[in-house]
């Protein structure tokens, strides 16, 4: 028996779209589920949208906030990310988000050996559980396959969450582009709450070297092997969401992203086997 597809727009798909229009690209393409990001310009969060107003809208709409998109770097804990961590854990409570994303340091400077990245990871963790489970919002816990990253696979996410005793309240997020990067085989679907999706078509390009401007939609030159990616996430038994998270200007710029998101919708549909479904 074929099994669905349940799809979902991160805000990065349409980030100059104002929040009532990207709710209503979101409803036309037939998902019910979005996300919202705190680090783009002149859009909620950042532009001061009361939650409430969120809420509202998205509820209106029929349509479920799975997260906000991101507290960073998580795992560099200090006075200031406790305060960002109180802050955006209040919002996505008020507006009914779901989850809170969890990037880790991205930097080539960073100088931490491995002993002391995997310390402040376990550390941060241990700060965010109570506040998480205050506010009433999940961690999902994001690592970045890119070479300088501090957490690049699932498995040291997945280890430092059950020393903490977390896995009530932290779930991971597969993206299929940070899996491909970090050369990763593990999957931990049962431990997956979300799962971003985007596509690369530079061939050109060493794996080593690509970066968030090569993410476009998933297309037939896909390299990321995102269809795979799902099928293996489906046969672990993961039955959540697919949200789309292109960061390339090529797809940002497009007076209508409409038509593009329909033909990856579409040819994930035929890749996978599965029939499409709202989230």
């Amino acid at each position: 028996m074929s099994q669905s597809l349940s799809f979902a727009l991160n805000r990065m798909v349409a980030p100059s779209l104002a929040l009532p229009s990207f709710i209503q690209l979101t409803q036309q393409l037939g998902c019910a589920a979005l996300e919202l990001r705190n680090d783009l310009t002149g859009v909620e969060l950042e532009d001061g949208t009361p939650a409430t107003e969120v809420r509202a809208l998205c509820q209106a709409a029929g349509l479920r906030i799975l997260s906000i998109n991101a507290l960073y770097p998580f795992d560099v804990w200090n006075d200031e990310r406790r305060f960002q961590a109180l802050r955006l854990a209040a919002y996505a409570r008020d507006c009914g988000a779901e989850g809170l994303v969890l990037c880790p340091l991205n930097d080539r400077g960073d100088r931490r050996d491995v002993a002391q990245r995997a310390r402040d990871l376990r550390t941060a963790l241990s700060e965010l559980a109570p506040i998480l489970r205050d506010h009433g919002v999940r961690g999902f816990v994001e690592p970045l396959g890119f070479p300088e990253s501090a957490l690049r696979l699932k498995r040291q996410a997945v280890e430092a969450i059950r020393a903490i005793g977390g896995l009530d309240v932290f779930r991971l997020v597969h993206d299929t582009f940070h899996h491909h990067l970090a050369g990763e085989t593990e999957y931990f679907a049962e431990l997956t709450g979300l799962v971003h999706i985007s596509g690369v078509d530079d061939a050109s390009l060493p794996v080593d070297q690509l970066r968030d401007a090569h993410r476009v939609l998933v297309g037939e030159a896909d390299r990321l092997g995102n269809a795979a990616q799902i099928e293996r996430l489906l046969a672990d038994g993961y039955r959540g969401v697919l949200s789309f998270e292109p960061f390339a200007a090529s797809i940002q710029a497009l007076p209508d992203v409409a038509p593009t998101l329909v033909r990856s919708m579409r040819l994930l549909q035929e890749r996978v086997g599965c029939t499409t479904e709202t989230a």
